[in-house]
């Protein structure tokens, strides 16, 4: 008699509940840095091997990893990769919950594998990809330039949030750091001697300000000054400010970049001083969701009774958030739905009160429930060779840049 999927999933799920909170609790109680989450990619890893995966540790990144399980039939059918982020913020720790991405993502894992010991005749690949540091050093970009994603053919991941929405309009964005240098000077004896480097900080702060009157709506420049000098009576000979770039694609992004390193240069230029800019890990491009798997994510999340705020609301603006899974889908089919573990009127992510609830137990209903979306969505396109064709044909009709110039575009 065959398997019932569905049963087969939510069994699963509901039988290792109580171990994927404790990976949770774990990961929530470990708030580790980007690449530098070693406890974390250690238990994950171990966890993952004890459950018959075939692990591969320090995965092309000192903290990433790779668990791959091959179905029952062999290998030659579709590879697809579950993403599992795990990395924390400064201190606020788990403020975004990816302590619930790991565990979803083991979850649906766990689920997946067993659906295939299940079924003798299902052939492909399963992985859970470990990508560290998503929160600030695009660690999945440097991921793919290093071959993570050879023969991957789909990847997804679900991510929470206070409400439930299906494909949000992720945004591009870019880290920027400027550093201007001036000439030291005693302020109250001689401050004519002195170049200040603090008024060239300042300067392009304003520069900036008044810059967002031509900027879209929906571009963002924000910053803060991390170095003005350390003494009033000295004229600063260093400063440093730190600015985050975001716009709705990675195209206008570039140009919005092209604008701000323009008030930079006319600052120094103003001040007498130099400019050094330095662009901080990699660019983060806009998310592309793969329409026929967030369908079908769509289908399954719906029959365990979520219903999408995107679904109800038209016209839906660009989030303002980034990540670094858009340059996941840029590459191959991916999809990065969103899991509401609270209310629209509770907590928002990056705060304290969001990473209290993403350690609560009640966050745990709607991360189990996001597990077993995720690894039927999964199991869809490990057995439906038209719906992986569907799947790929959407992704070679976007036309995206070759690989090559796509790097170029980035850099």
């Amino acid at each position: 008699m065959a398997v019932d999927l569905k049963d087969l999933v939510n069994e699963v799920v509901e039988a290792n509940s109580e171990d994927l909170y404790e990976l949770s609790r774990f990961v929530w109680g470990h708030p580790e840095l980007a690449l530098k989450e070693v406890q974390c990619h250690d238990w994950l890893t171990d966890f993952l091997e004890r459950r018959g995966f075939e692990v591969t540790r320090n995965y092309l990144l000192d903290t990433a990893f790779k668990a791959e399980f091959h179905a029952p039939g062999g290998a030659e059918g579709p590879c697809i990769a579950l993403l599992c982020e795990f990395d924390a913020l400064p201190d606020i720790g788990h403020a975004c919950g990816h302590n619930l991405i790991a565990e979803a993502s083991v979850g649906a894992a766990l689920a997946v594998q067993e659906a295939m010991k299940s079924n003798s005749d299902m052939r492909g690949k399963l992985v859970v990809l470990g990508t560290p540091a998503e929160e600030s050093r695009c660690g999945k970009e440097q991921l793919i330039r290093m071959g993570a994603l050879n023969g991957i053919d789909a990847t997804l991941m679900a991510h929470p949030s206070p409400v439930d929405i299906l494909a949000a309009a992720f945004v591009a964005l870019h880290q920027i750091v400027v550093r201007f240098k001036g000439k030291a000077a005693h302020a109250g004896g001689s401050p004519w001697e002195g170049i200040n480097a603090l008024d060239a900080a300042v300067a392009s702060y304003v520069n900036i300000g008044l810059l967002r009157q031509q900027l879209r709506p929906t571009a963002r420049v924000h910053g803060v000054i991390t170095d003005g000098g350390k003494y009033p009576n000295v004229i600063p000979e260093a400063s440093e400010a730190i600015y985050f770039v975001r716009a709705p694609s990675t195209e206008e992004l570039a140009e919005v970049k092209r604008k701000v390193k323009a008030c930079f240069h006319a600052a120094a230029e103003a001040t007498g001083c130099t400019v050094e800019i330095e662009e901080q890990s990699l660019p983060y491009m806009h998310m592309i969701h793969n329409d026929a798997m967030a369908r079908t994510y769509r289908k399954h999340a719906n029959a365990l009774g979520v219903t999408f705020v995107d679904d109800v609301v038209e016209n839906m603006p660009p989030s303002g958030a980034g990540t670094d899974c858009g340059n996941v889908s840029h590459r191959v089919p991916t999809i990065h739905p969103v899991f509401g573990i609270g209310s629209a009127r509770g907590p928002a992510n990056h705060t304290r009160g969001f990473a209290d609830v993403a350690n609560a137990a009640d966050s745990q209903p709607p991360t189990l429930r996001a597990a077993k979306v995720l690894a039927l969505t999964a199991l869809d396109l490990l057995t439906d060779s038209e719906l992986m064709g569907e799947v790929k044909r959407e992704f070679a009709a976007l036309q995206l840049p070759p690989e090559e110039e796509m790097r170029a575009m980035l850099s």
